[in-house]
């Protein structure tokens, strides 16, 4: 038996031979609807791109390898992966426990998309096993983690939610955008679904939207790859080939992005306009312990609380060299966030204070730039809001 390969390794060759019929290293991409077929339904594995393109799955041969499972449905956004799968497990009046600072987007398909279906959703602190035990009822069926979680970097462990959840007949649902394939393998700790948003960090240059829902068992696949073709959110030949070139250097920047976070947060941590940093690789980070047992790295995303007003806040955000304002995450360049007026604006305020997404929360997504250069930007914008009002007018 040959050595299982490394995951840098597979990144680049795991389903990725050269072209058989002209020695292309690069497969080529398959920029095409339809397919000719030797009969009414006699093809050669292909009759239509919605339900199956050479290029989409080529992507989800490498996806599952990666992830560590043989199943893989690529779809046109995050959130179009994350609704196949809330529309195959949910039912009318079903239970579903997520995180309390659940994403934005998920939060809108649960409460909005699915209102018909009059379902009990739980939000619980997912770090706190006790809380996630007694949330979850004989009516659950999904629990749907975040880990870490956008934008407080709450860590959850996998393995002891998993076994809290198949107790009672739970599946458990991985959200692993945040911290990739690179750092944790949420399979191997016990988890039923992992869900994407390969926009971010497995494409890797904010040039593309799309997302990916993995099961490591067939019959909790099928209900899932059914609804990739019947619903048709499928992502275009071309966007797949792009991911499978950033997906050559994943395992790189990801590293980059790591120690750049890691450098960023100890910066943070030291000034005093930043009333708080929440960052899995500080030792004072509640969930420390179980991200350097469950995961092969902290991660690439901060988050702090500024000391001051939002006005302050929009202010630093607003005005940044290198660290644009915009949505998304995981890009190689820098991007800064103000999640109460951005990715979590459609979950209400009190909903957003009683899961601790304050209106001076900040999210950063550093990029593979040069760390002294992002840390000297945002230590700049921390110095400006420190400066006397009166003092900024008259500059």
């Amino acid at each position: 038996m040959e050595p299982k390969l490394h995951f840098a390794t597979r990144a680049i060759h795991a389903s990725q031979p050269s072209d058989p019929s002209t020695g292309a290293l690069i497969a080529p991409i398959y920029q095409t609807s339809t397919f000719e077929q030797e009969g009414p339904g006699v093809n050669l594995g292909f009759d239509y791109s919605r339900t199956n393109n050479p290029t989409r799955q080529r992507l989800e041969e490498v996806l599952a390898d990666l992830e560590g499972v043989a199943h893989c449905a690529v779809f046109a956004s995050g959130l179009a992966a994350e609704h196949a799968v809330l529309h195959a497990y949910l039912r009318p009046h079903d239970e579903i426990v997520v995180p309390l600072d659940v994403y934005g987007g998920t939060f809108r398909l649960l409460n909005r998309v699915f209102a018909g279906f009059d379902l009990t959703i739980t939000p619980v602190d997912t770090a706190n096993l006790d809380a996630v035990r007694a949330a979850i009822t004989k009516r659950t069926r999904l629990v749907w983690l975040e880990t870490p979680t956008n934008p407080r970097l709450i860590v959850s462990d996998i393995r002891a939610i998993a076994s809290i959840a198949h107790e009672q007949g739970a599946l458990v649902v991985v959200d692993n955008t945040f911290a990739t394939p690179v750092l944790q393998q949420p399979f191997s700790l016990g988890a039923d679904i992992v869900v994407h948003s390969v926009t971010k960090y497995l494409a890797g240059h904010s040039d593309l939207i799309q997302g990916a829902a993995l099961a490591r068992d067939a019959a909790i696949f099928e209900p899932i790859k059914f609804l990739q073709n019947a619903i048709g959110a499928v992502p275009a030949p071309l966007d797949c080939w792009l991911t499978l070139r950033g997906l050559k250097t994943l395992e790189l920047r990801v590293q980059r992005h790591v120690q750049n976070a890691s450098r960023i947060a100890g910066a943070l941590l030291a000034h005093p306009k930043v009333k708080r940093v929440y960052y899995p690789g500080l030792a004072n980070h509640p969930g420390h312990d179980i991200a350097t047992r469950q995961m092969d790295g902290f991660g690439g995303m901060v988050s702090f609380e500024l000391d001051g007003s939002i006005e302050d806040v929009v202010a630093f955000v607003s005005n940044r060299r290198l660290f644009t304002l915009g949505e998304s995450l995981g890009g190689v360049k820098s991007l800064i966030c103000h999640p109460a007026r951005m990715t979590h604006a459609s979950i209400p305020a009190e909903r957003r204070a009683a899961a601790g997404l304050s209106d001076t929360l900040v999210r950063l997504s550093p990029g593979i730039e040069h760390p002294d250069d992002l840390i000297t930007d945002l230590i700049a914008g921390l110095h400006a809001v420190d400066v006397p009002r009166n003092e900024l007018i008259t500059a």
